[in-house]
């Protein structure tokens, strides 16, 4: 991973003015004549301030290097530098194939080499020198050297360009697999629904239908008005249960019909659960303090849940990190602490995760509280408080809480 920065979209233009810069203080410097040098020179180090947006201009900027050199075989600092610059930006951006990239770039360091002998840059004692007599490839070093320059420049370009590929590449299939597991958590959410809508709310409203059709019967002295207000009441409910069961349809339409009649969990679950998280790695601890009061099953069923929320969370978010439940029971009230010394889920510390929105909506509807944030001394902690019995905004319980109906017919029975 690059450093800040050099990805920070002022760096080629800092650099590239640098650039200039040295080239000027060389130009001064070494009091340079030469008419092409000086021509080429800008050619060279000002395109380099533009590499990012316009990575062609290398091209330029490699060619007039190579011509500078030609004509000033003391090669200047700033046109090595803006050379290697120059084919890197080519590799990187894939300008041209690496191998051909490769391949101009020997061919080019090797014409100059040739160009300087031809000039009479070294003192061959005013003759050329015999290619294959003892001692002429030395003059051919020059070409050796800059050619060994080139290849690494351009391997370097290509291996950061391969792997910020192979970068994308794996972030691209995160993605996909985020968004498929978020697809199977709402498939599962939608499972999990229908289960708690057919095992309580169903129950509860048949219930009440159940109820008001015995009523008609059992209660001795009714008015025909009050039979038939009853008798209004069985049918809103047998209304609703249609309802409902078109409801359950909806939510089950993709969801295995095993799944969706499984029993639902409770608090004599909650050992299979820790075990199943210490099987995949993870380090659990449960804590209980003071006696188990009568629950109502959607309080244990509540519990059951924030706990394999957490227990998820720390496996996706902290792998590794040692979680540790605390549950206490008091006389009317369920409390429950769950804290783990990771880093904490991203996002979890302001509410944007979808599992701590279902933790909290389930809190809720029983009538209790629940918060999350960062641990005191660090981790991330979730503490939540429960009634021992739903509040009447727990549908279920609240219809569970009315008194046992009485016998009713057969046919009464069969809502």
């Amino acid at each position: 991973m690059r450093p800040p920065w050099l990805r920070s979209p002022a760096y080629p233009y800092v650099s590239g003015v640098a650039l200039v810069c040295i080239a000027a203080s060389e130009v001064i410097s070494t009091r340079i004549t030469s008419a092409t040098v000086l021509a080429t020179l800008p050619v060279v180090v000002v395109p380099v301030v533009w590499r990012h947006r316009y990575p062609w201009l290398g091209l330029i900027v490699v060619a007039a290097a190579l011509l500078n050199f030609l004509f000033r075989s003391e090669l200047l600092l700033s046109v090595a530098v803006a050379g290697i610059v120059g084919m890197y930006g080519l590799a990187r951006h894939r300008v041209m194939h690496p191998v051909l990239l490769a391949a101009a770039g020997v061919v080019g360091s090797l014409l100059v080499n040739v160009g300087h002998i031809a000039l009479g840059v070294y003192d061959l004692g005013g003759s050329a020198p015999a290619i294959g007599s003892d001692g002429s490839l030395s003059y051919f070093t020059e070409a050796f050297v800059v050619s060994v320059a080139v290849v690494a420049t351009v391997c370097s370009g290509d291996a950061v360009r391969s792997r910020e590929e192979s970068r994308r590449e794996r972030e691209a299939a995160q993605r996909q697999l985020i968004a498929m597991e978020r697809r199977q958590a709402v498939e599962a959410e939608r499972v999990a629904i229908a289960r708690e809508l057919h095992d309580i709310v169903a129950h509860a409203v048949s219930v009440m239908a159940v109820q008001a059709e015995s009523a008609t019967y059992t209660t001795p002295g009714l008015s025909p008005q009050a039979r038939e207000s009853f008798q209004q009441i069985a049918g809103s409910a047998r209304s609703a249960l249609t309802e409902l069961r078109h409801l359950l349809n909806v939510l089950r339409k993709d969801a295995n019909e095993e799944a969706s009649v499984a029993p639902q969990p409770t608090l004599g679950s909650l050992d299979d659960l820790l075990e199943t998280h210490r099987s995949t790695g993870g380090k659990v601890e449960l804590r209980t303090e003071g006696p188990r009061p009568a629950l109502s099953s959607s309080v244990e069923l509540s519990v059951y849940r924030i706990v394999q929320e957490a227990l998820t969370n720390a496996r996706r978010h902290a792998p590794g990190a040692c979680v540790v439940v605390d549950l206490a029971y008091r006389q009317d009230r369920v409390g429950l602490r769950i804290l783990d010394d990771g880093p904490g889920p991203a996002g979890a510390a302001n509410g944007t995760g979808h599992g701590l929105g279902g933790m909290r909506e389930r809190a809720t509807v029983l009538g209790g509280r629940l918060t999350s944030g960062p641990g005191p001394d660090g981790g991330f902690l979730i503490e939540a408080d429960l009634p021992v019995q739903a509040t009447p905004s727990g549908l279920a319980d609240h219809a569970g809480e009315q008194r046992p109906p009485r016998r009713a017919p057969d046919d009464a029975r069969e809502v």
